[in-house]
């Protein structure tokens, strides 16, 4: 029940682990915002898009989500602005600044001189448009997450396609780090919101 994460019907509150979800794959950046607002083991949900994620707490398959809403170097996250903007029963209980060091991933034998594409998500790569003025054989790919990204060459085994993701989704999934910080700044980082119904006793207990 998303309204009342954390306990079970006999009244152990470690007898449930709480669920959050984000949208994403895992290895996506949002989980480190999911590790900075909630210190203990949470179960993490993963979503195709910000929407979803929303969805997924009100529908109870999670009790809380995370959702990107600034770049500091791309401004507002429109995306996450919008998804908020559609549920106002969603109510803020915490928020989470994470380190951005975007990585260019590949297939294992994938050189950057092969690459023909680099897929992630749109404002990983409005975050690096310095990379690919300097390579400009390499397009750049639109995908629905950076991890997301990640998983998809990974599965494809393309020596001709890459991904721009976190080193920690080129580990899960099998990838070569080609180049790291290709961010166009070297201070980047993404501000996240923890959200929740105003119905949740996470509000509640807070507020």
């Amino acid at each position: 029940n998303g309204s009342n994460p954390g306990k079970s019907a006999d009244g152990d509150p470690r007898a449930l682990t709480m669920r959050v979800a984000f949208q994403g794959d895992r290895g996506a950046y949002a989980e480190g915002a999911i590790s900075a607002v909630w210190r203990h083991p949470v179960e993490r949900v993963p979503c195709s898009t910000f929407a979803g994620a929303i969805r997924a707490v009100i529908s109870g398959d999670a009790d809380a989500c995370v959702i990107p809403v600034e770049n500091s170097i791309v401004g507002r996250v429109e995306a996450g602005w919008q998804a908020l903007a559609a549920h106002p029963e969603m109510r803020n209980i915490g928020e989470a600044t994470v380190p951005v060091r975007h990585c260019l991933v590949a297939p294992r034998g994938a050189t950057i001189e092969g690459l023909l594409s680099a897929a992630s998500h749109p404002v990983a790569l409005a975050q690096c448009t310095r990379f690919f003025e300097s390579h400009p054989s390499i397009k750049a790919t639109k995908a629905f997450d950076t991890a997301g990204a990640a998983h998809e060459i990974a599965d494809a085994g393309d020596l001709s396609r890459a991904a721009i993701a976190s080193q920690e989704a080129a580990e899960r999934y099998g990838l070569s780090v080609l180049e790291v910080g290709i961010q166009d700044h070297a201070e980047n980082y993404t501000r996240f919101v923890a959200m929740v119904p105003q119905s949740s006793r996470l509000w509640r207990r807070t507020h």
